[in-house]
């Protein structure tokens, strides 16, 4: 990848890089199992809303409220009241799932608990666009038809997932159809969801104008994570197909398992040839400062990963590995994560390879983890 020759220079609209800020929700997730406390969201919340992101994720899902109550022992509502006084300019989105469960419970949950837990977030204006993601082909005939209007009805924007795995049964045909399914419901964004980093440059490059074809016009984006090494690279060569919204994080809430950082991804851009739209000095002083709280508190710092291609194998994606490091950690047996990966795999195959991430792949790391508990002695 070479920065473009100057003749070959489109409008400079077209050459901008817009971001969505992934540092409170999907940073979080992926490197501080969910340990982002409120007094740190108030302390940089202001600064990232005026950082020229297009969107800022929040930390509004039910797994989230989870966290703050049993582990954190904070408000989660007193949270996201914050949030809503905090960031005001910039609209403000989390993951959820399909139905009227915008944000993430489980399917056991009564589906009206969800819509209120939904309907209360909008209130309190700490919610204004709604990240759908689907597992399965039924998810998106079934659930999407549900879920898009009752987003609608909050007075969401809507962004559609179609979400990257490998596996015999997941060919380009799948991901067209899954992306024309999406761009039926004439969402405001469809965006490629690769939680587990899986994709590389080469493959982008096949599976990028596919749904771009398909998507008919609706704006593409792309998130991803760098538990592969690769998504910096993969983001840039995004931006060489057309894509012009990438989801980012701040260090050291980046890298790792997490999104890529902003900082890098704004500066390779421009040596391509692009405009990032970001605030870099702004966004270095928001860096210094979390780093200052990871110091504070012992967190982990994100920081390039090696190549793994055992990664490939397990497909445990980033939002669930820092989780599943902390919960066997809890009860004794973080040392034998490598087993439990192992075991994923198996397990993985034996369900005829679901899409891993939520739910899937905390079902599946879960069973992993009791399988191989009783060879280590552990007391459940």
């Amino acid at each position: 990848m070479t920065a473009p020759s100057p003749r070959h220079q489109a409008p400079a609209a077209e050459r901008e890089v817009r971001f969505v800020d992934t540092t409170f929700r999907d940073g979080s997730q992926s490197l501080w199992a969910m340990g982002i406390r409120h007094g740190m969201m108030e302390a940089l919340g202001g600064d990232l809303d005026r950082a020229g992101f297009d969107v800022v994720e929040v930390p509004a899902n039910a797994i989230f409220f989870k966290k703050m109550v049993r582990d954190l022992r904070e408000d989660p509502w007193e949270t996201m009241r914050m949030l809503a006084r905090t960031i005001t300019r910039t609209p403000k989105a989390c993951m959820g799932g399909a139905g009227g469960n915008l944000n993430g419970f489980g399917t056991p949950t009564p589906p009206v608990l969800g819509e209120l837990f939904s309907r209360r977030l909008a209130e309190i204006g700490v919610l204004n666009r709604a990240q759908l993601m689907a597992n399965t082909a039924d998810q998106t005939t079934r659930q999407f038809p549900t879920a898009v209007p009752f987003a609608r009805e909050l007075g969401l924007t809507v962004a559609l997932a179609v979400c990257y795995t490998i596996s015999p049964r997941h060919t380009d045909e799948h991901f067209a159809e899954t992306t024309r399914r999406c761009a039926a419901l004439k969402p405001d964004v469809i965006y490629v969801k690769d939680a587990g980093g899986l994709l590389t440059v080469d493959r982008i490059r096949t599976l990028l104008p596919v749904v771009i074809e398909e998507a008919g016009g609706i704006p593409v984006e792309l998130h991803s994570h760098c538990t592969t090494g690769l998504a910096p690279l993969v983001y840039l060569e995004a931006l060489e197909l057309g894509v012009r919204t990438v989801h980012c994080g701040v260090p050291p809430l980046a890298n790792g398992s997490a999104q890529p950082s902003v900082l890098d991804v704004a500066h390779n851009a421009r040596v391509m040839g692009f405009t990032p739209t970001v605030d870099e000095d702004l966004l270095r002083s928001v860096s210094q400062r979390l780093a200052g709280f990871a110091a504070q508190d012992g967190l982990p710092v994100g920081a390039p990963l090696r190549h793994d291609l055992g990664h490939y194998r397990h497909q445990i994606p980033g939002g669930v590995i820092s989780n599943l490091r902390f919960q066997l950690s809890e009860i004794r047996m973080d040392h034998r994560l490598d087993e439990v990966l192992e075991e994923c795999v198996q397990i993985r195959e034996d369900l005829g390879y679901p899409i891993m991430i939520t739910p899937y792949s905390q079902y599946v790391a879960t069973q992993a983890a009791i399988n191989v508990a009783p060879a280590s002695g552990t007391a459940w």
